[in-house]
């Protein structure tokens, strides 16, 4: 069975849904019978063409320097430069600029969109720290690092705003791949492209916040509408949908009940970077030394107190936005070193998200004074370190399509405290201690439940549940459900 699966958010982020398609790659390609193609799209940029199809007689009058030259192109235009050159600067402006015109075109008149291939044997560099680096431990790249891609040219975000601009022209119309060379195609997200007749399309749908959460998104109206129209299309065309909880299911049924029989749940993997182990109190000060977030610095670490023998810190992974719930683990956390534990320290691993200019207005007093420290670009060999180490790992969003950092955390041997919504029961199960999500007062009250000396039962319970819990999502527990879907996949005509 040939595969086709999306790649695009892999050269976007770290955690989340980059993460996923990451180790779905890697998974995919260990199972035996499935051959996996990575589709190579930017999110933004017109990018080159890549070769003709190897089995054509275009790619045969091809030279070999030609070949490689053309393929080194492709990576070069997956990157601008740092400092563009003027007419470097241009080009790609009026790239993207002519290119709704063709991709309006091409979809109002149902003409296949041709993709190039890319034969990452000779840039395995830009492969593994591009695509894959991010998220796997390097004894999988001579797995993933030679692997063939696809090459998409024009901009997935184009394709969305091309298909909502022709909604008053019959549409909205979106961009049909030609992907007969394929048996499934396995995108992302809502992708904004159709497939050819004998290929089946099947959406890892990770969660309708853009639909039914739409104040907690950027971008509001765009993210909102390429989401919901994407999404309409795709069931239209009849797609799968493998969804990453039940939670999330249940959403999307809420909106299209019609997709029951196409719908099922395939829980996220968990990489194997994380797993328990130690490391003494100077190695942790150096993570927290090292990885402060370079926009928003603020005191240095206390030495001393980080590398006495009572450190605590409670530990949130998410990225700072609205949604992830940061500003009520403050209060809690707040209200916990005010009334019981005065030395508590919080550290919070992520990146920037949308309006994360009010959580670190918040977060400033206790950043300029050390107390509060905001981390970036943790790599997972540093992170299941802090996971370990944290009095406790909280999960405080107001909604998810499932959620990393629980499990990540438990792989770790650390005590997970969660906010109360459907998704967190599901994934956690009783591996976590819960609270209502919009109440810092029991926030405070779940985590003094984990961290209290006087509880230590408690915590110890956490951690031997969470062990057992969160290995229901190591690959070889999610590998053989992934390859009984796709074999039981029926075929198109």
């Amino acid at each position: 069975m040939k595969i086709l699966l999306e790649m695009r958010p892999a050269l976007d982020g770290h955690a989340g849904i980059p993460q996923e398609a990451r180790l779905l790659f890697r998974g995919l390609s260990t199972l035996e019978g499935l051959a996996v193609e990575g589709l190579l799209q930017s999110s933004n940029r017109v990018i080159a063409r890549g070769l003709p199809h190897p089995d054509s007689a275009a790619y045969q009058r091809l030279s070999l320097d030609k070949r490689i030259h053309r393929l080194s192109r492709v990576v070069l235009s997956l990157r601008a430069s740092e400092k563009q050159r003027v007419g470097e600067f241009v080009a790609d402006h009026l790239r993207v600029a002519a290119a709704p015109f063709g991709l309006a075109l091409r979809s109002m008149l149902r003409w296949p969109v041709k993709m190039g291939v890319f034969e990452g044997e000779r840039f395995q560099d830009f492969v593994w720290r591009d695509l894959f680096a991010r998220t796997l431990p390097v004894e999988d790249l001579p797995t993933v690092a030679g692997a063939r891609m696809r090459v998409l040219r024009k901009p997935w975000n184009l394709a969305h705003a091309t298909a909502l601009a022709t909604r008053r022209l019959g549409g909205p119309h979106y961009p049909r791949l030609d992907t007969r060379h394929f048996d499934v195609m396995i995108a992302e997200t809502p992708y904004p492209g159709r497939v050819s007749a004998g290929t089946q399309m099947v959406v890892r749908y990770h969660d309708a916040i853009p639909i039914l959460m739409p104040h907690t998104i950027t971008d509001k109206s765009f993210h909102q509408a390429s989401h919901y129209h994407a999404l309409r299309r795709n069931v239209k065309d009849g797609a799968w949908f493998a969804c990453v909880s039940d939670a999330t299911r249940r959403d999307l049924l809420s909106i299209f009940p019609e997709v029951e029989p196409r719908s099922l749940v395939i829980h996220n993997m968990v990489s194997h970077h994380y797993h328990e182990e130690s490391a003494g109190p100077g190695r942790l000060f150096e993570i927290v030394r090292t990885r402060r977030h370079e926009k928003i610095k603020g005191a240095e670490p206390d030495a001393f107190r980080w590398m006495s023998p009572d450190h605590h810190y409670l530990l949130m992974v998410s990225t700072l936005e609205p949604r992830k719930n940061h500003t009520t683990l403050l209060a809690a956390w707040e209200q916990l070193r005010q009334d019981r534990f005065p030395d508590l320290k919080l550290v919070v691993v992520g990146s920037l998200g949308w309006d994360h200019k009010g959580i670190v207005k918040r977060f400033r007093p206790w950043l300029d004074n050390g107390d509060v420290q905001l981390l970036e670009e943790v790599p997972a060999s540093e992170l299941r370190l802090l996971y370990h180490h944290a009095a406790a790992t909280v999960c405080p969003s107001l909604g998810e399509g499932f959620d990393f950092s629980g499990v990540e955390a438990m792989r770790c041997g650390g005590a997970v405290v969660a906010s109360d919504i459907p998704v967190h029961r599901e994934i956690f199960g009783d591996a976590a201690e819960y609270f209502h999500t919009y109440a810092p007062a029991d926030l405070a009250r779940a985590v003094t439940s984990v961290i209290d000396p006087e509880q230590v039962n408690r915590r110890a319970e956490l951690i031997d549940r969470g062990r057992d819990v969160s290995s229901a999502y190591l690959p070889e527990r999610v590998l053989p459900q992934w390859r009984s879907f796709l074999q039981g996949l029926p075929a198109r005509r």
